[in-house]
């Protein structure tokens, strides 16, 4: 079954406030990075809400969390990165949370709760949107356990719904 979505542009209070809560999340400055014509619609659907910067799904919002879309390449190249061994790469895009042994390099600095980008060893292609469970100075020391969770992924909903606008 086909997902519906109900899309309308962003009335200017609350892209005021999309763009104050965007630049939080991520530390970028949305406007500077597009100019000051910006043009925000959402689009709705059961999935996830999300937000079409100049017609391109940029950001998404999914259980009160905003996020950048991995569609989001500008962004994606401006986030800190950790680079994952090619076996963590069906886990992490089958939803999992990054683990330490998967880890080969941390690119950049965070602190928790920060996004990160995961991306492939071999490629460095972009496979989720995390947030990190420590800041990136304890995060490059672990050994074990979870570091990263995994928010967005190559595959998921939010990325199925992405195709589709």
């Amino acid at each position: 079954m086909t997902e519906s979505f109900k899309r309308h542009f962003v009335k200017d209070k609350e892209r005021k406030q999309l763009l104050t809560e965007m630049q939080q999340k991520i530390n970028v400055d949305i406007q500077e990075l597009f100019g000051a014509d910006l043009h925000i619609e959402s689009a709705e659907s059961k999935t996830a809400r999300v937000y079409l910067i100049n017609n391109k799904p940029l950001f998404a919002r999914r259980d009160n969390l905003i996020l950048p879309t991995l569609t989001f390449d500008d962004i994606l190249k401006l986030l800190p990165q950790v680079v994952v061994n090619m076996g963590a790469v069906p886990h992490v895009c089958n939803g999992a949370d990054v683990m330490a042994p998967g880890i080969v390099a941390v690119k950049g600095d965070f602190g928790k709760d920060e996004f990160v980008v995961v991306v492939d060893e071999r490629h460095q292609k972009p496979l989720a949107v995390g947030t990190a469970l420590y800041d990136s100075e304890t995060l490059r020391n672990l050994k074990q356990g979870k570091t990263l969770k995994n928010v967005h992924w190559v595959g998921d909903n939010l990325w199925q719904l992405l195709r589709k606008l």
